[in-house]
């Protein structure tokens, strides 16, 4: 039974013998994260000049470049990401839907409709 508090977090079971479970959009965000970068040719979450500006700085935000929305169970992922050179677009972007899906619908219990990536980038640098 889920049902939203709020806007940042939604919870996934309501037991009143036993409690409450609830889940963080922020979590939700850094699963999806954690899942693309994980893809072979994926070279980073791409994330706006803020985020880029705070890496420097040594403050690492790893939900950078993801946006999640969360609305009655069903989950929508919109994620920007610098994919490594040489590596089929269509191909690695599928995947990468595949994997964060899974991952998110495995690990949460909640539905993944949509996985939107946008390529903000190519690596040229090999090895990193």
């Amino acid at each position: 039974m889920e049902k939203a508090t709020d806007q940042s977090t939604v919870v996934l079971k309501e037991d009143d013998s036993v409690g409450v479970v609830q889940i963080a959009d922020d979590v939700v965000e850094m699963i999806a994260s954690l899942a693309a970068a994980e893809v072979e040719g994926v070279s980073a979450m791409a994330g706006n000049i803020t985020n880029e500006l705070m890496a420097k700085v040594g403050v690492k935000k790893l939900t950078k470049g993801v946006k999640v929305i969360v609305e009655g169970g069903n989950v929508n992922v919109d994620l920007a990401v610098t994919m490594d050179y040489g590596y089929n677009i269509p191909a690695t972007c599928q995947r990468v839907q595949s994997k964060v899906k899974n991952a998110i619908e495995n690990m949460t219990g909640l539905t993944c409709n949509t996985v939107n990536i946008r390529i903000a980038g190519i690596n040229m640098n090999k090895g990193q």
